[in-house]
């Protein structure tokens, strides 16, 4: 196993964490300045380089946030932790936009110091695999079996030229399947050219596919060619055929027949060589039994059928997928690729998708923005996912009751907390009608899922807000929600925000930005 740097110029913390590791089996190696960094990763072949880089923020001779940078350029999937004080937040802010992992606030508590180690390493060695088989298959599609009989059906189309149908729901990747069929094909060398016939107006669909003549119609100055002379020598994709006009299908299937179609306003026959390759989400049986459809062109269109599986039916694809989009969507806003945790994977797995592979790019591209660490977790997902996946609430525990006196700090004193209870008898009231309550009550309250009590209180305020014809209902009841609960962490942490936002189960950007929006300073 690859080695974890350790770059700090306190010599003790260097120590105690080399003794702790190794204690763990991970081997070290440690470094007093960045630069020392920096002419090691020069001289050191990548796959002797370090697994993980835990470096100091403050540092003689450079920064860690320098070195941050700097390393990233050279190994940008290298998991970075970065060591801060507790008064040092912005520059843990600024860790996080420049692509670290994690941070590490000093003092720290030495096991969890070598549990988040740990979990960085597991995270490393995951993504080296699932970049291996990226880029050992960079053309798959999937590799569930449903994807595997597409790819055979793609190959024995390999040397055919045969008109093919391609069905499945939206959002599947129809049209990636369709560039399969002609990349792979004897016309590979010709254009690809892509129509959606249901996203253009009917008057203008007519013009889109065949070309028009000028002044066929007012404001056709010049004459435009179609999309069948367009793609001449190559290939055509119909998307979404089970929307064409059922005039217009009269005119396709003559062209299906013959290769031969007249521009709107012409007179002379104009021929293309084309292979077709038509889509669509919808059943072209009922369609044909509708009157919608005409059933000529269904069994002239319906030579070769592929059917593409919905992204339920290949559950096991959505890990490599994820993996893949993340990287893309990083590579589109130019950031850092960001990493998923196998819990927040699996819960995606269970997930329907009935948008399909699209709505997973979205979500993805979704958690490039927002997942406000560079691991995704659970709680990062995006709420149509968390809301719908059943999963299963594990029951709360009692709230840990208050130390004796504070720990013990590992390596350094610890700095004077942001909130001393102490100090504040009463915590002060959300609303100005609604009494304060004493900070040992909050202390003493039963954790939520012990008794339903607060749930019926809950529902008997919104009931009485709702009846007065409020309509900002749900603002003011989050904003009391979110209060107590942060003010009872707080309590409960002795003040320390980092450790709150940890028991609640939120980041660390979360509870900050949320202590401001409440004024709870």
């Amino acid at each position: 196993m690859k080695p974890i740097w350790i770059v700090d110029d306190d010599q003790s913390i260097r120590f105690v964490l080399e003794k702790a590791l190794l204690r763990e089996n991970l081997p070290t190696r440690s470094f007093t300045n960045p630069q020392d960094v920096l002419t090691a990763l020069a001289d050191t072949p990548e796959h002797e380089g370090p697994q993980i880089l835990v470096s100091d923020i403050r540092m003689p001779g450079g920064s860690g946030l320098d070195l941050l940078e700097k390393v990233k350029e050279k190994l940008p999937g290298l998991p970075v932790i970065i060591m801060t004080a507790f008064s040092d937040l912005d520059s843990a802010v600024s860790a996080f936009q420049g692509g670290a992992f994690e941070y590490l606030p000093k003092p720290f508590d030495l096991p969890k110091a070598v549990e988040l180690i740990r979990r960085a390493v597991e995270e490393s060695q995951r993504e080296e695999v699932a970049e291996e088989r990226m880029s050992a298959a960079p053309e798959m599609l999937g590799q569930a079996p449903a994807m595997q009989d597409v790819f055979r059906a793609i190959g024995r189309l390999s040397q055919s030229q045969v008109t093919v149908l391609i069905t499945g729901e939206s959002g599947s990747g129809k049209e990636l399947v369709a560039r399969a069929l002609h990349k792979h094909s004897p016309r590979a060398a010709g254009p690809f050219v892509a129509i959606n016939t249901a996203a253009i107006p009917k008057d203008l669909l007519e013009s889109e596919l065949f070309g028009h003549e000028r002044g066929a119609f007012t404001g056709a100055q010049t004459m435009r060619r179609g999309r069948f002379e367009q793609a001449d020598g190559g290939t055509l994709f119909l998307d979404e055929i089970g929307d064409m006009p059922f005039d217009l299908q009269t005119r396709l299937l003559r062209v299906l027949s013959d290769g031969h179609f007249y521009r709107v306003g012409g007179h002379s026959a104009v021929k293309a060589q084309v292979r077709v390759i038509a889509a669509t989400h919808q059943n072209l049986e009922q369609r044909v039994k509708e009157g919608v459809f005409r059933e000529d062109l269904f069994h002239r269109l319906n030579v070769i059928r592929l059917r593409l599986p919905a992204l339920r039916e290949r559950r096991e694809d959505i890990p490599m997928l994820t993996r893949f989009f993340l990287q893309q969507s990083a590579k589109q806003l130019g950031v850092e690729p960001k990493r998923i945790s196998e819990a927040a994977l699996r819960l995606l797995g269970t997930f329907d998708f009935p948008g399909n592979v699209r709505q997973l790019e979205n979500v993805c591209h979704w958690l490039t923005v927002m997942a406000p660490a560079q691991v995704i977790e659970l709680k990062d997902l995006p709420p149509e996912v968390l809301a719908v996946s059943h999963v299963a609430a594990a029951p709360a525990s009692p709230a840990d009751p208050l130390p004796v006196a504070p720990a013990a700090p590992v390596l350094a004193e610890a700095a004077p907390p942001a909130f001393a209870p102490a100090a504040v008898p009463a915590l002060a009231p959300l609303l100005p009608d609604e009494p304060a309550m004493p900070a040992a009550a909050l202390v003493a309250l039963a954790p939520l899922g012990v008794s339903p009590a607060w749930e019926s209180g809950l529902q008997a305020e919104a009931l009485a807000l709702l009846e007065e014809g409020r309509t900002d209902v749900w603002d003011v009841l989050t904003r009391r929600f979110e209060t107590r609960l942060i003010q009872t962490a707080l309590v409960n942490t002795r003040g320390r925000r980092i450790e709150a936002a940890q028991k609640l189960g939120i980041g660390r950007n979360t509870i900050t930005r949320k202590i401001q929006e409440l004024n709870l300073e």
